[in-house]
């Protein structure tokens, strides 16, 4: 048989073979004998294209590629391995469409594109998006591990107050945030609380989250003030070169003789809000300036005493910036709940919380930490 257009399949870079209804290889070219490394004759008229593949491959013709052209007439791009005669494969692309022949009878035009460059792209693009995979894997279990610095296990024991925490993150977790909060003891009836957030998500700010936790706790016993452990603060992110700022409040908790007294510094961060034991709700210290940014930061102290059932509550903008629609819980509906909630530390954080959830349909935007610090009958 001959081949429409030979001279131009005799010279095609492509391989090229024509099928009878049977299967039979009918005609093909120099470019498919040389992919599969035998003579003409050995081919012509005695072997099919199945012959030239292996046992999934002859599955998928039979299955697929030969029941496609019976109904459809062509296949476009079908990969298949071609198996040569020194026991080699060849990837291929197969394109086929049925025409009728010289006599009438169907004949399978098929084209045969030699795919070693595109397979190989392919394992090599398989096998960077494996490797991507596995580091953000290995990324998300590494800022998860650092996450769970960010918090401790449990508030400390503190005779005379009780302290209460939570930490909530954004979304359904997968995704580091930059809140956190600590509380630990400088000295005797010496503690401080300190609550943060930095900026931006990921590993990243998780690391620099843990070196903001770490420098808190480095400059808070040589410091005299809350405002100069902030100073000390802001001056090690400078030194570390850091791309990120920070927003911190500190309070400074010192027992004398039964009583209270709390020293309250902001940087760049929402005051924190003050109920005394009638129910009224005021804010606590002055702004301050960001973190991280400027060389001499204006930062300041409040100082005041804190009688038996007050309650200080510390707390991220994860709260007042939760959104539903276009409306934010914002200050007010805060200050309403803190007003009436429970009268322990961890019934008032559970509440909000709870009440700060729900008014965005438990969907967290942003992470949220809250501390809350209430004074005992006993102190």
């Amino acid at each position: 048989m001959t081949m429409a257009g030979r001279d131009d399949f005799e010279l095609a870079p492509c391989g090229y073979l024509e099928l009878g209804p049977d299967g039979r290889i009918l005609a093909v070219n120099p470019k498919f004998l040389a992919l599969v490394g035998l003579p003409h004759d050995d081919i012509v008229g005695t072997m099919s294209l199945v012959d030239f593949l292996g046992v999934g491959d002859r599955m998928y013709h039979e299955t697929h590629y030969r029941p496609m052209l019976q109904m459809q007439g062509e296949a476009h791009e079908i990969a298949f391995d071609l198996k040569r005669s020194d026991g080699a494969t060849v990837p291929v692309l197969l394109s086929s469409n049925v025409t009728p022949g010289v006599d009438g009878s169907p004949v399978i035009r098929t084209i045969v594109f030699e795919a070693r460059e595109r397979r190989t792209y392919e394992e090599e693009l398989l096998t960077a998006r494996r490797a991507a995979e596995e580091a953000e894997t290995r990324a998300l279990t590494l800022g998860r591990t650092l996450q769970e610095t960010f918090v401790p296990p449990a508030p400390p024991n503190v005779v005379g107050i009780d302290i209460a925490g939570v930490y909530r993150p954004a979304g359904d977790g997968s995704e580091v945030g930059g809140d956190f909060y600590d509380v630990f003891q400088i000295r005797e009836g010496d503690w401080l609380v300190a609550l943060g957030d930095v900026a931006g998500k990921g590993v990243d700010a998780a690391a620099v989250t843990t070196f903001v936790q770490h420098a808190i706790r480095a400059v808070a016993i040589p410091s005299g003030s809350t405002a100069e452990m902030l100073t000390g603060l802001n001056a090690a992110l400078l030194g570390a070169s850091y791309d990120r700022f920070c927003t911190v409040v500190l309070m400074r908790l010192q027992q004398h003789d039964g009583r209270w007294t709390a020293s309250v510094s902001c940087g760049g961060h929402d005051l924190p809000l003050l109920r005394d034991s009638s129910g009224t709700v005021r804010e606590l210290g002055e702004w301050g300036s960001l973190l991280g940014v400027a060389d001499a930061p204006q930062l300041s102290e409040e100082q005041v005493e804190l009688h038996e059932g007050d309650t200080v509550l510390l707390f991220t903008d994860g709260v007042t910036e939760a959104r539903h629609g276009l409306d934010m819980y914002g200050q007010e509906r805060l200050r309403a709940l803190l007003a009436t909630a429970g009268s322990t530390s961890q019934e008032l954080v559970t509440e909000l919380l709870d009440d700060v959830m729900a008014f965005q349909g438990a969907d967290a935007r942003d992470d949220i930490a809250l501390v809350a610090i209430t004074v005992s009958p006993q102190g």
